[in-house]
């Protein structure tokens, strides 16, 4: 029983945990030294994929290691692997699904916390450029937002 407390601990503990690696990995290093890839996400542009993707093959390698080496030694590496794939789980249907339209769906669920989600993602976009985005996260959005859209349902450059 303590094994499996532990595991949902440790499996919770790197979902939450991977909001503060998007955090500073999109703050410091995509607006930074790796914005030649990024860039692709903040300008409008017609095809389905972009350069920014890439970083969704480089999120998922830790991940696949960690579920790998788990299973094969049953050790705590399965739970954090799980929990960082959730995380990219979620960010896929919020990110990619909800917020870019990238699947069509009808509208937005009313819920204030999806909205709040998605005005911030659409104050972070309201930047073109490298320099003066905000709002950085996206399980976590902060209720002080400066700009944003009236309407979050609208899809954002595509």
């Amino acid at each position: 029983m303590m094994a499996v407390v532990l595991w949902v601990a440790l499996f919770a503990g790197a979902l939450l945990m991977m909001e503060g690696v998007a955090y500073f990995t999109h703050r410091y290093l995509m607006h930074g030294p790796l914005w030649f890839l990024h860039r692709s996400h903040h300008v409008p542009h017609d095809g389905r994929l972009e350069w920014n993707d890439l970083f969704g093959l480089f999120f998922a390698l830790p991940s696949i290691a960690l579920i790998h080496y788990g299973v094969r030694d049953g050790s705590w590496m399965l739970p954090v692997g799980l929990g960082m794939t959730g995380y990219g789980l979620i960010y896929f249907l919020f990110h990619d699904v909800v917020v870019h339209r990238r699947v069509r769906l009808r509208g937005v669920p009313p819920w204030r916390y999806l909205r709040r989600i998605i005005k911030a993602h659409l104050v972070h976009h309201r930047t073109h450029g490298r320099e003066g985005a905000q709002s950085f996260g996206f399980l976590y959005a902060p209720g002080d937002l400066t700009g944003g859209e009236s309407e979050p349902d609208r899809r954002i450059h595509r």
